[in-house]
Order: structure tokens, then C-alpha cells, then sequence
């Protein structure tokens, strides 16, 4: 039987743990959009109860996505539940995922609880969440160091409370695989009532190990698999949803389930998250790395030219390499460029916003003749901050750097609509630039990351520059885009500025599964 296993997505909740990967509201939709186009069957869109952010970020993907169902994660108290409740209400299919730690020394040191108060406080939520969706899934956190016997205990009252899918979850990385296989069989035997639910593992990568007890679990009949772009998450990572998607797909011989993933749309994805949370994608990452369909070795070359098959195991246009196609040029109109941004999934906010991305593009094209949708993928990350968020603005710079003389760089920039110029030295004109920044904006922040990717390839491909700045509690990242990678950089802080300039962006929601 060729069953079908459910693929959940985490990369807008537990993804966006990871220190420095908070998202907007607009960037939370792109990457929902993408995920949507992917078919993916689940998306956590967030921690509704975490702050007001959240919640509004959460109520957006549900109002916008209608082919995936929306979740949101919840504590095992009627606050969070509700919260959560709330947020996912417009979603066409709407979950609530909520839990509570199962595990003796998250239950002593951290909850404080005895395990029969956990039993009953986990049958409340419940019933406090099938209050507005029969969806409810119920995760014991830290299972994978949870007594057997209470986590049997545990699920059949939540079973019998309503719960549809239980989750078990290796919250801190330690199981192996053969041991995670072997207490999923036994959960699915011994729990009564397992037959009538979806058995999920969400899987942490603190031993290497999250892809493999993940599918080590599948192979005993888990069914949904908690997963995330790229592997994202706090610590080391969550298992990766192409490593799994694609071990499943490739290895049919082995597994009896598929998924319903679009496969092209995967390599996509990777870039996208990867742009918008600014971890770049190791090289040699399996599937979405840039090296993944890469071949050096005379013999390996020699074998996959007389047959592909001789050294690869999927062919790269299935995973969506190679498949972005030139679609704009200079002469393309406003209406084609609006239509292309949608297929994409980038989100216009208003006619304001699509003619000052419009501007933004038509400067671009005049610069680089072939426009890719990675092109446009990083145009419009730093039009993430609309005009009226707009602080600080560049409106010319002039950098100089010559062997033997001490970089320099002049700008001028709007701060709250007034014009203003400075300039500065540094060890490098980027440095020059950022010190020249600093001078009129005085933000007190601590520069985490600096980091530059090429787009696409070619001398005239943009340089996209993720800049990561922390200032007391918050972390945000800015992105900017440019055929002039210091301009690409001044890009970058100014639209890092700009977030912790408005209000609205928020901090790094708390919710560990």
C-alpha cells in the first residue's frame, strides 16, 4: 500500500527560532506563499500567543493560503490555545498544535508538575482547542526521553480527549534511529486507539541525526513528518524537509508512502528561506546545495556523461534546478512584472508599493540585461519595509578605495524625509560606509553577520548582502540587492535600520517542541 505521508512545515515557527531568523509579517507570507506553491500539506505558520506580531503574522497565512492547512502552535493552557484559536479562525483548514513536556526532568525541574497534573492539564487543551478546529494535533516535548509507559499513558487520554494527530517529538537531538524506530512501534502498538490517529515525529538535529530518525520512523508507520527548509531551527537544526521529501521519492523500493510535494518548487524554497533569514546554504548540502548535482572527478564526469545514472540518484530539474527562466527584460510593463511577482509568491501591498518596486526594477534592468526571479526574489527583499516605514533612505554615495590610501565613502540618505550627508574612513569602503551610516543614525547596534551572496552568475549578477544587527532583545536582519556589492551593502543596513526603526517588527517568539 502506497500510503501518503504528510509533510509539515515548521520553517515559520521552529525555522525561525534560530538566533537572528525572525521574520516580518511580509516575509512570513512570501515564504507561505512558496511553501503553498510547494503543496505542502501543513504549514506552522507561528506561535500565535508569542506577541502581537505573531499572532497578526499567523492571521495573514490563514486568510491568504487556501490549498495547505495553517497551524499554529500553542502551551497546554487555554491563554495560548485561544490565541491560537483566534489566528488560524479565516484559515480555510485550520489546525492547533499545542503540548506539553512528558519528559521526568522537563516535568520536575522545568513544569513542576507531577505527571498526573500533566495528564490532566494536556486532556484541557484539547478540549479547550476543539473549541474552534476539529484539527488538534498533541505533541509530548522531550519524548524522546520520556518514560514509555507514561508517554502510552499520556496519548490514549489525548486520543480519547479528541487529539488527531500525536506527535512525538526528539526535542533535544539524542535519540538514533534504531532506538526512535523501536519506541514509535511500540507507541503505535501499545497506545489504544493509535489506529484512529496520524502518527508525526518532529526530530532535532543535535547529533546529526533528524533525517534519519525521522525516516527510521516512517519505516514503523509515522505518517507525518515535522520538518523545516534547508534543516533551519534553533541549535543545530531541524530535520530537512528536501532530505526527506526526496529519500522518500528516491527510494521507493524501500518506503511504502510518497508525499504530495512538488519537487521543482524545492530548490526555490531553499533560496528564498535562505534570503530571507540570511543562513546561506552550505555548498555541499544535500539536494539544495550548490555542489549537490556537481561532478569533479575525470571518472565521475566520464561516467555520468556515457549514463546520468552512473553517479546520480535524481536528476537535478527535479528538485528545481535550473528551472527559473528569464520571464523580464527592460521593455516589460508593469502589468507583466505584477504577474510574474505573484507567480513567485511575492506579496504587493498596495499600488504605492508595486510602483516604487516597479521603479526599483526598471533601474535594475537597465543595468542587467537577462532578469531572473532570483533577481526579483532579492529586489524585493528590502521592499519588505514600505515607503511609509521608510526612516532612513540612500539617495546617492560615492566611494573611493585605492592601493595605498585610506578607504573612504560619502552618502547621502533621508532620515525621516529631511536630507542629510556624511562621510567617513574605514578598513574598506563597506566599512567606511557602514561608519558613515552610524554617524547620522546613532543606533547602538551590534553588527552579528555580514554576508554576501552572488544571485546568478555572470560579471553583471546582483550582490545580495544580508546584514544581521542586535540591539538590546531585538535581532533583525536586512537585505539589499545590487549590481554594486557596496551599494548592495549600504542597501542592507539601511533596511536593518528600518526594521528596528518600526514598531511593528517584533522579536524571536519562545516555542520549543
Amino acid at each position: 500500500m502506497n500510503d501518503q505521508l504528510i509533510i509539515f512545515d515548521t520553517t515559520l515557527r521552529d525555522g525561525e527560532q534560530s538566533p537572528g531568523a525572525s521574520m516580518t509579517r511580509e516575509e512570513k507570507l512570501r515564504i507561505a506563499r512558496q511553501l503553498e506553491r510547494m503543496r505542502v500539506d501543513v504549514i506552522e505558520a507561528g506561535f500565535a500567543a508569542a506577541s502581537n506580531g505573531d499572532f497578526e503574522a499567523v492571521r495573514a497565512i490563514a486568510e491568504a493560503v487556501k490549498e495547505s492547512t495553517v497551524c499554529s502552535l500553542a502551551r497546554a493552557n487555554e491563554n495560548d490555545i485561544r490565541r491560537a484559536g483566534e489566528a488560524i479562525r479565516p484559515a480555510a483548514r485550520g489546525r492547533i498544535h499545542t503540548f506539553i513536556a512528558t519528559s521526568p526532568i522537563h516535568m520536575e525541574k522545568k513544569l513542576r508538575m507531577t505527571p498526573d497534573q500533566v495528564v490532566e492539564q494536556a486532556v484541557k487543551a484539547i478540549g479547550w482547542a476543539r473549541e474552534y478546529t476539529d484539527d488538534v494535533e498533541f505533541s509530548a516535548e522531550d519524548a524522546g526521553r520520556s518514560e514509555i509507559d507514561f508517554l502510552c499513558r499520556i496519548f490514549e487520554a489525548v486520543i480519547k480527549a479528541g487529539a488527531t494527530t500525536i506527535n512525538v517529538p526528539d526535542t533535544v537531538g539524542y535519540n538514533v534511529p534504531e532506538q526512535f524506530a523501536a519506541t514509535i512501534a511500540t507507541l503505535i502498538a501499545r497506545v489504544p486507539g493509535s489506529d484512529k490517529v496520524v502518527w508525526s515525529v518532529h526530530c532535532h538535529n543535535d547529533l546529526g541525526l533528524a533525517v534519519a530518525n525521522s525516516l527510521a520512523a516512517v519505516m514503523v508507520g509515522a505518517r507525518q513528518v515535522e520538518c523545516t527548509v534547508n534543516g533551519l531551527g534553533e541549535r543545530a537544526g531541524n530535520a530537512s524537509l528536501e532530505e526527506v521529501v526526496m529519500a522518500v521519492r528516491t527510494r521507493r523500493d524501500v518506503f511504502v508512502c510518497d508525499t504530495r510535494i512538488d519537487a521543482t518548487q524545492i530548490v526555490p524554497a531553499s533560496k528564498l528561506v535562505s534570503g530571507v533569514t540570511g543562513f546561506p546554504v552550505q555548498p555541499n548540502k544535500a539536494i539544495v546545495g550548490a555542489n549537490a548535482f556537481s561532478h569533479e572527478s575525470g571518472i565521475h564526469q566520464d561516467g555520468v556523461l556515457k549514463h546520468r545514472e552512473t553517479y546520480e540518484i535524481m536528476r537535478a530539474e527535479d528538485v528545481g534546478w535550473g528551472a527559473n527562466k528569464l520571464v523580464l527584460g527592460k521593455h516589460s510593463g508593469r502589468n507583466a512584472f505584477r504577474t510574474r511577482l505573484q507567480e513567485i509568491g511575492v506579496f504587493i501591498q498596495s499600488e504605492e508599493h508595486l510602483n516604487h518596486a516597479f521603479a526599483r526594477f526598471k533601474e535594475l534592468a537597465d543595468k542587467k540585461h537577462e532578469i531572473f526571479d532570483e533577481d526579483l526574489h532579492a529586489m524585493m527583499s528590502d521592499e519588505d519595509v514600505t515607503p511609509e516605514q521608510e526612516h532612513f533612505r540612500l539617495v546617492a554615495s560615492c566611494f573611493h578605495s585605492e592601493t595605498g590610501e585610506t578607504p573612504g565613502a560619502q552618502l547621502t540618505l533621508t532620515a525621516d524625509g529631511k536630507e542629510v550627508r556624511a562621510a567617513a574612513k574605514g578598513s574598506g569602503p563597506v566599512d567606511a560606509a557602514f561608519k558613515a551610516i552610524e554617524s547620522i543614525a546613532h543606533s547602538g547596534t551590534e553588527l552579528l553577520l555580514y554576508s554576501v551572496n552572488a544571485i546568478t552568475t555572470g560579471t553583471d549578477a546582483q550582490g545580495e548582502v544580508t546584514v544581521r544587527l542586535a540591539r538590546d532583545d531585538r535581532v533583525v536582519n536586512g537585505q539589499g540587492a545590487d549590481t554594486d556589492i557596496i551599494v548592495a551593502s549600504v542597501k542592507a543596513y539601511l533596511n536593518a535600520l528600518n526594521k528596528l526603526h518600526d514598531n511593528r517588527e517584533r522579536l524571536n517568539p519562545q516555542g520549543q517542541v
